[in-house]
């Protein structure tokens, strides 16, 4: 009798572990993020790699989709949020995918640059050259674009060949006939860095200080699930905190995912800022929409867009605190 009660106990026990395991799992929060290998993003990897994602109750799925084809992906309901440019919400939002920003990743100094050969002394000299760059509606694209305007040009004044950020960088490294120049940003910058015969870094965003990184979601995403819109800035922010308690750990993970070695990774993230909850705050202050407004002027002259959306719809900052 009494190992009868023992067995009914232990199976009693056991259902009520997997009664709670299956409630834990109901609870997890599914969502799908489109974001790429720029080294920026890398905080997003670790937090999923190193479970602080479902510490937080988040299913994460990261899903490798160029920038010019992320908003596709957010439009059909592949993905739920995105990770891109500050001005490519604008584009987006512009274009009718409706999109809202809700925490800041990163600030490039350095990590995203312009490539030439080693016969274009400046920028200027690029007038009726050939640059390699990625489509409309992209980073870089729109730096080639800043970087031009400020030196009195525009993309009109160039032929824009459009190659993936990769292949920009190879492009040089090749040597391929026929491009004067390529956008491309970190961790395929080093790799120019690197070879300094293949071509020379003429400008990056130490010199243009215009490109950041935000994460957003749908609107509807963030209606229907603001804890887990909440839980993903949280889970975002102890990644960044993790970074500067293990950097060789993290390095070692962030790295992995871009098939770079904790020491080549940690020398691609120097020319970045990952940003934090107190730089967040600071930067949706003002300095937010300060450079949306000047990167819709931009957008506009170079023809990404035919109207400005609602600028002041394009961050939702209640998931800072």
């Amino acid at each position: 009798m009494k190992k009868t009660l023992n067995t009914v106990a232990s199976t009693l026990a056991l259902a009520a572990l997997a009664l709670g395991a299956s409630v834990s799992q109901a609870q997890e929060t599914k969502v799908a993020i489109g974001y790429s290998g720029w080294t920026g993003f890398a905080p997003l990897t670790l937090a999923k790699d190193a479970g602080i994602f479902k510490k937080y109750g988040l299913d994460v799925a990261l899903k490798k989709i160029p920038q010019k084809d992320r908003h596709l992906a957010i439009a059909s309901g592949d993905i739920q949020c995105a990770a891109t440019t500050v001005e490519t919400w604008v584009v987006w939002n512009a274009n009718g995918v409706a999109t809202t920003q809700i925490f800041q990743l990163d600030k490039s100094f350095g990590a995203d640059g312009m490539v030439v050969k080693s016969n274009i002394a400046s920028i200027k000299d690029l007038k009726g050259k050939t640059v390699a760059a990625s489509a409309p509606g992209t980073a870089p694209y729109f730096t080639l674009a800043w970087m031009l305007r400020e030196n009195g040009l525009t993309v009109k004044d160039v032929k824009v060949v459009n190659l993936e950020p990769q292949a920009a960088a190879n492009a040089m490294i090749a040597g391929t006939d026929g491009i004067d120049a390529a956008m491309t940003y970190e961790p395929y910058l080093g790799a120019v860095r690197a070879k300094p015969e293949a071509g020379k870094i003429i400008a990056t965003t130490l010199d243009y200080p215009m490109i950041m990184d935000t994460f957003g979601c749908t609107p509807k995403f963030l209606a229907d699930n603001p804890k887990a819109a909440k839980a993903l800035a949280d889970a975002y922010f102890d990644s960044v905190a993790m970074i500067k308690a293990e950097p060789k750990k993290s390095f070692e993970i962030m790295g992995a995912d871009v098939k770079q070695t904790a020491e080549q990774f940690e020398n691609s993230q120097k020319y970045l800022r990952w940003q934090d909850r107190d730089a967040n705050q600071k930067f949706f202050a003002g300095e937010h929409a300060a450079f949306s407004k000047k990167a819709s002027e931009i957008l506009l002259e170079a023809g990404i867009i035919k109207s400005v959306p609602d600028l002041s719809k394009l961050a939702d900052t209640r998931f800072l605190k």
